[in-house]
């Protein structure tokens, strides 16, 4: 196939995603404030705010955050200082902890995990 100086002019056609999910990775480090219209995943660190709206947040086992949370379903297998939101569940797993308070209609909590703050379920 041969290009032309007009085939590098064209426009681009949008890409096509196939991923389902946001991902932030281990060696990434953001700060700031972080908004998303998809699901997220975390993997490391974040400074400031994160804010999914009707989406899913998952903090992975090495993640580390200091941020004020808001998400529909929150799932922490990490470190989270500051507070947590959700519209319709957190669940914190046996390598999770929270630093700060929860808001959630239902929280669910496994073994081995911390939270040190108020909890607002219901």
């Amino acid at each position: 196939m041969t290009m032309t100086m007009a085939d590098l002019k064209a426009p681009l056609a949008p890409s096509t995603e196939r991923r389902m999910t946001a991902w932030i990775g281990k060696a990434v480090r953001v700060e700031g404030k972080v908004i998303s219209s998809e699901d997220l995943t975390i993997d490391g660190d974040v400074e400031g705010s994160i804010e999914l709206g009707g989406h899913s947040l998952v903090i992975g086992p090495g993640a580390s955050i200091k941020a004020d949370l808001l998400a529909k379903i929150i799932i922490v297998s990490g470190f989270v200082m500051n507070n947590a939101a959700t519209t319709e569940k957190l669940d914190l797993r046996d390598s999770g902890s929270i630093e700060g308070n929860v808001v959630a209609p239902r929280f669910l909590m496994a073994d081995g995990s911390t939270v040190r703050g108020k909890l607002e379920v219901g």
